[in-house]
């Protein structure tokens, strides 16, 4: 099976408003669980599932299942720990990191609605960005590097909270 379920679906597709189609209606899956953890049980634990190339920094990392597994989870518990529930939004401002990929599993793993930021997007942007999606948590890097130069995150972000009408907790 391509697809763990943990509930299955009680239709495949319901077209019954046009052209608000809706598939699988009913069942219930984790798309972390399917992308992470069934391939660590089902053995591939050692096998590459993540391998990070960066032109910019020259850094070449692999990451195998099991420690995709160890990194997703250990930023899920944290993500839980500060209280995130089910349905909370998150916004992930990171620039292209291994990271990032870690922190969209681990919202998913947990329910969270998360929306991906691009990293350096200017202050006033951001806050738009944060006004839409009216998230309960940012999460960041302290900044990004492209080609030569650094961009701090940090102060990008601050400002961009400044200006939106939303505060995230």
């Amino acid at each position: 099976a391509g697809i763990s379920w943990f509930r299955r679906w009680d239709r495949v597709l319901d077209d019954s408003r046009p052209p608000f189609y809706r598939w699988f209606q009913g069942g219930e899956l984790n798309t972390c669980y399917n992308a992470v953890d069934r391939h660590v049980l089902r053995g591939r634990g050692t096998q590459a599932a993540l391998i990070y190339d960066s032109p910019v920094t020259g850094t070449v990392r692999t990451y195998t299942y099991d420690e995709l597994l160890l990194e997703v989870s250990t930023l899920a518990g944290a993500l839980d720990g500060q209280g995130l529930q089910k349905g909370d939004r998150v916004i992930i401002y990171m620039p292209g990191i291994p990271e990032a990929v870690f922190a969209m599993l681990a919202c998913a793993r947990l329910g969270l609605i998360h929306s991906v930021v691009f990293g350096g997007f200017a202050a006033r942007e951001l806050a738009t960005r944060i006004d839409d999606a009216k998230p309960k948590m940012i999460l960041t890097a302290s900044c990004g590097i492209e080609s030569a130069r650094v961009i701090p995150y940090k102060p990008l972000l601050d400002q961009a909270i400044d200006l939106a009408a939303h505060k995230p907790d």
